[in-house]
């Protein structure tokens, strides 16, 4: 099986284990010139922004590991850009988490990084 397949499944399944705790999902693979955001949802009054990472086993670290400055620095920017073609009010509270997948166990990390302008 492909990485892309397997990356698509995993995210499949943080949508619906989201979507079991209360999430209404918004848009899956949100994508711009700046980068790629995999999920974004709805959580009480939040606009929160997913990062889905998914490691089959521990050879190369933890998934939640693997969200590092880099690439959160991306998914602010293109939470910038998300908010700004949807019209979002600048006083909208807004959440980055992650869904950390490592193997057959889910970790939803609420306000995993603070936003980084």
């Amino acid at each position: 099986m492909n990485r892309r397949k397997i990356g698509m499944e995993q995210e499949e399944r943080a949508c619906q284990y989201l979507t079991e705790r209360g999430v209404r999902i918004r848009e899956r693979n949100f994508r711009c010139r700046q980068g790629e955001i995999d999920i974004i949802g709805c959580e009480k009054e939040y606009l929160v922004f997913f990062e889905v990472k998914y490691r089959r086993d521990d050879s190369r670290g933890n998934a939640a590991e693997a969200v590092g400055f880099r690439k959160q620095r991306k998914i602010c920017r293109v939470s910038d850009y998300y908010r700004m073609i949807h019209g979002c009010p600048s006083d909208t509270p807004v959440r980055f988490d992650v869904i950390a997948m490592d193997g057959g166990r889910i970790e939803w990390i609420r306000d995993a990084f603070s936003y980084i302008g």
